[in-house]
């Protein structure tokens, strides 16, 4: 007898084709109530066009879907929601300048007899809502002034509001500090136990084991497996998704450690962080963990000439310099791949070729003109050192997956002879193979003599590829770990890196 409900949505043989991919190849999935399903699957799987088609934003070309044993034809986003599918996407879709009760109303906003806009049944349905899913949010409150972490909650609350069957989340931890998943693991949780079904993706391995029921693993369009989640392992769930077994993901050759090559004394930005010291060396991961908020971010922008700071040096080589802007960081040698490749890294409308060559244009050009053979070999030399998985480097940007375009922003850094490599969350949204074939660009830096800031939520990871461990809680230093004295991946090791990341000392 199985412990789940009724089967929610069944997709038998789903075919999709776009100019020049096929897709989607005679996949399946089926979801029950009560259910988390995860749907994993490498960058460029099929996960995404699979959703889309389920949410009535693509079309199908073959096969077909049952909503509750009838077989439906979705058509668009408002029949899906007819249907009571909802979805919670990585990109929060609330507006935000209207209050958290006019998010759950948009579009059909309740009325008073006399005409007025009902603001007490808003508010007043709105926190039933919310209490009843155990979230502490005022209704009144502008979604802007919310947590990312939050709005993720309101979202999710929205859906439950429009009476969703099933619920799929999309990377939804990929912004959240390790406190803020547990808050929302237990509101899925919650969800489950109430009947709702739900479909989950993700790349973190550890979030599939912890949180899912049952996995379906998509490669290359193709339907590879649909498991429980009991009946398989990481390094097992690994294989199918990429071909070829991980036994360790984060095992890079480490060279040996040279000479210094950045050091920070007395960095302080008012409100932000104060008194940072830091040093980096040649060969070496200079890991920098905190949770989100803690000033990492801000402390490496004004390091790199993207944030002005109000005190202290940063010296480059043995010699002090002044680093008052972007170009400042990038003579001197420094590249930084942001947090939010899409909006700070990446130009989306330009193509491969153009986002390759955009730090060092001045390079290559002469009197105004750009060699354009110049620009084009660079180009096709990093699409097939880094592997970029393109049609070709005239693609633009906004086409390729995510892993695709973190390569891209690497290789406008390697194209313009950075030797000191900023990566604020290289990984985030980036599949599992995508992610190990990161951390080897990681290897082939550090075996040229480069250096590497690391920064990352995701501390089996930090801890996993550096060399030492800068744990820096709300804008304080609190402590720098080596590599000897945080290797074992011992569960203390990680307990006390986030007692000292919460503020606790020892």
């Amino acid at each position: 007898m199985s412990k789940f409900g009724r089967e929610i949505i069944r997709m038998e043989n789903i075919e999709k084709s776009f100019p020049g991919v096929k897709a989607l190849k005679g996949v399946n999935i089926a979801v029950r109530a009560g259910e988390v399903h995860a749907l994993v699957g490498e960058n460029g799987a099929g996960k995404s066009t699979l959703i889309k088609i389920l949410m009535g934003v693509y079309q199908k070309d073959a096969g077909d879907i049952y909503i509750e044993g009838k077989k439906v034809n979705i058509k668009d986003p408002m029949q899906a929601k007819a249907y009571g599918l909802g979805a919670v996407y990585q990109d929060i879709t609330l507006a935000p300048h209207l209050s958290v009760g006019e998010n759950f109303f948009l579009g059909k906003l309740p009325s008073t007899k006399n005409g007025l806009v009902d603001w007490k049944t808003i508010n007043k349905v709105t926190k039933e809502t919310l209490e009843e899913l155990d979230i502490d949010i005022d209704p009144t409150t502008l979604v802007k002034n919310l947590t990312v972490a939050q709005q993720e909650m309101v979202t999710i609350a929205k859906t439950v509001h429009e009476e969703a069957k099933l619920i799929v989340f999309d990377e939804p931890t990929a912004l959240l500090a390790n406190e803020e998943t547990e808050e929302l693991f237990k509101l899925i949780n919650k969800l489950k136990s109430n009947g709702v079904g739900i479909i989950y993706i993700s790349h973190r391995m550890e979030e599939i084991f912890n949180i899912c029921d049952r996995v379906t693993v998509l490669k290359d369009g193709t339907w590879v497996n649909t498991l429980d989640i009991s009946d398989t392992d990481e390094d097992a769930l690994i294989s199918m998704m990429v071909g070829r077994s991980v036994e360790d993901m984060y095992s890079i050759k480490h060279p040996t450690i040279g000479e210094k090559v950045l050091e920070v004394k007395g960095l302080t930005k008012q409100g932000y962080f104060e008194n940072i010291n830091l040093e980096l060396h040649k060969g070496e991961i200079l890991g920098l963990f905190g949770l989100v908020g803690s000033g990492r971010t801000d402390i490496v922008r004004c390091i790199f000439g993207a944030e002005p700071f109000d005190a202290g040096e940063v010296i480059v080589n043995g010699k002090k310099v002044s680093i008052k802007s972007p170009s400042d960081g990038i003579r001197h040698g420094i590249g930084l791949l942001p947090e939010d490749r899409k909006l700070q890294g990446l130009c989306l409308n330009l193509s491969v070729a153009e986002n390759t060559n955009l730090a060092s244009y001045k390079d290559i050009t002469r009197l105004g003109v750009i060699n354009a053979k110049k620009e084009k070999d660079r180009a096709e030399k990093y699409k097939q050192d880094l592997r970029i998985k393109t049609p070709s480097i005239i693609q633009k940007v906004k086409n390729l997956s995510g892993g695709n375009q973190q390569k891209v922003v690497i290789s406008k850094w390697l194209c313009k002879d950075s030797n000191i490599f900023i990566f604020d969350e290289p990984t985030v949204g980036v599949d599992v193979g995508a992610k190990v074939e990161i951390y080897k660009l990681f290897e082939q830096l550090l075996a040229k003599g480069n250096a590497i800031i690391l920064i990352s939520s995701y501390l089996p990871e930090v801890m996993g590829l550096a060399d030492k461990l800068m744990v820096i809680s709300e804008g304080r230093h609190m402590g720098t770990l080596l590599r000897e004295e945080f290797m074992g991946a011992a569960s203390g090791d990680e307990e006390k890196i986030l007692r000292l990341a919460s503020g606790m000392k020892g």
